[in-house]
């Protein structure tokens, strides 16, 4: 009887055990599916795929193809940064955001990332998006800026100088508080529109990422 009695014991205590163990892995794995869902689509990537260059889904077939490229600099102005990832998304042609659903997490299909070279130089392919005349929507491409050893942060949208919403109230706003280089200037190049779009880098904290 005694012995039926330690055995029970035994086997209750590693039951509980097993049970709190379980308890605690299922609750650590809500709050890392948790913190992979709120988390800033730049970190959606695959490190070793990301290089200088990058083509957005459905570039090649789009009318409006475009090439954005330009320099990224450390906050100085003067140094290039290398190793820095640059993230855009935007919407379709029509002005709509194609949203899609990859493990529980909504993402806009039409995004891309880069990683800076040695030069901080940098390169998208991409399309110019359409306007959503029905909430008076601008074409903007939406930045965000990932540095080694920093966090994120999303720099103000990329608009386009050929914008039929963009007016010359907008335009007055921008240049006298905003960053006026942030109105895109496309010109024709072999089926292309270019444009040149370098980036200084803010002056953030450092922190561990």
């Amino acid at each position: 009887m005694k012995n039926f009695i330690i055995l029970f014991c035994f086997t209750f205590i590693i039951t509980f055990n097993n049970s709190l163990n379980a308890q605690e892995t299922a609750a650590v794995l809500d709050k890392q599916k948790e913190a992979y869902l709120e988390r800033h689509p730049i970190y959606d990537y695959n490190k070793l795929q990301l290089s200088a260059s990058d083509s957005i889904p459905d570039f090649e077939l789009k009318r409006q193809k475009l090439k954005i490229t330009g320099t990224i600099y450390q906050s100085d102005g003067i140094t290039p940064a290398e190793g820095v990832i640059l993230y855009i998304e935007q919407a379709d042609e029509d002005g709509d955001f194609d949203l899609r659903k990859l493990n529980d997490k909504r993402y806009a299909h039409h995004r891309g990332w880069i990683k800076t070279n040695a030069d901080g130089r940098y390169t998208f392919y991409t399309f110019v998006p359409g306007n959503d005349r029905r909430y008076n929507q601008l074409q903007q491409l939406f930045p965000a800026i990932k540095e080694p050893l920093k966090q994120s942060y999303n720099l103000e949208s990329f608009l386009f100088d050929e914008d039929p919403l963009l007016t010359t109230l907008c335009r007055k706003k921008i240049n006298k508080k905003g960053d006026p280089t942030r109105i895109l200037k496309p010109i024709q190049k072999a089926g292309l529109l270019v444009v040149e779009k370098n980036i200084v880098l803010e002056s953030i904290t450092v922190v561990s990422k």
